[in-house]
């Protein structure tokens, strides 16, 4: 597997990836699905990605098989107080091997390649056992929480939810 920066032409591509891995029927052959929590298919499109590729200090990592099928994203954005996470995406038929771990990973090298003392991330309160497996990488909660955007386009809840705020210190 190799891990590297996803442009422009990847979009055609991560779009299904990251709405299988999170909505859908798809997403419920991994863990990381959100289709009871959250009721429609998708968690992005390709306008959408488009303009969070293209915000300043915005990257997104590709994992990338030894056959060059991209079966894994995420999603990096440097900001004033250090470096946001978001969208990890594996694709539910590879999840549990090592690819999540391999971007975080990925993703501390990232930050500390730009200065960022700081990774955070918000995870939907309810994803107990994604909450677990972020704190088993080093992440903990801060105890704050951020309300879900009011935006539907990509997902209506279920029931009431919020974003826990999750972060984890890097050595610069």
């Amino acid at each position: 597997m190799t891990i590297s920066a996803a442009s422009t032409n990847d979009i055609p591509v991560l779009v299904p990836l990251i709405n299988s891995a999170y909505r859908g029927e798809a997403s419920r052959k991994g863990w990381t699905t959100e289709a009871d929590l959250l009721e429609g298919d998708l968690r992005t499109d390709a306008p959408t990605l488009l303009e969070t590729m293209n915000k300043p200090g915005a990257a997104i990592l590709k994992c990338t098989s030894e056959e060059g099928v991209i079966i894994g994203c995420v999603y990096l954005q440097k900001e004033e107080r250090g470096l946001y996470l978001g969208m990890l995406t594996v694709s539910p038929e590879l999840q549990a091997a090592g690819i999540g771990k391999q971007l975080l990973a990925a993703a501390s090298i990232h930050a500390k390649e730009n200065d960022c003392p700081v990774i955070f991330m918000g995870v939907i309160s309810l994803r107990h056992e994604l909450i677990a497996w972020y704190e088993r990488h080093g992440y903990h909660l801060t105890g704050k929480t951020k309300p879900l955007p009011d935006d539907h386009r990509f997902g209506i809840p279920t029931q009431p939810m919020e974003f826990a705020l999750m972060e984890k210190p890097i050595r610069l």
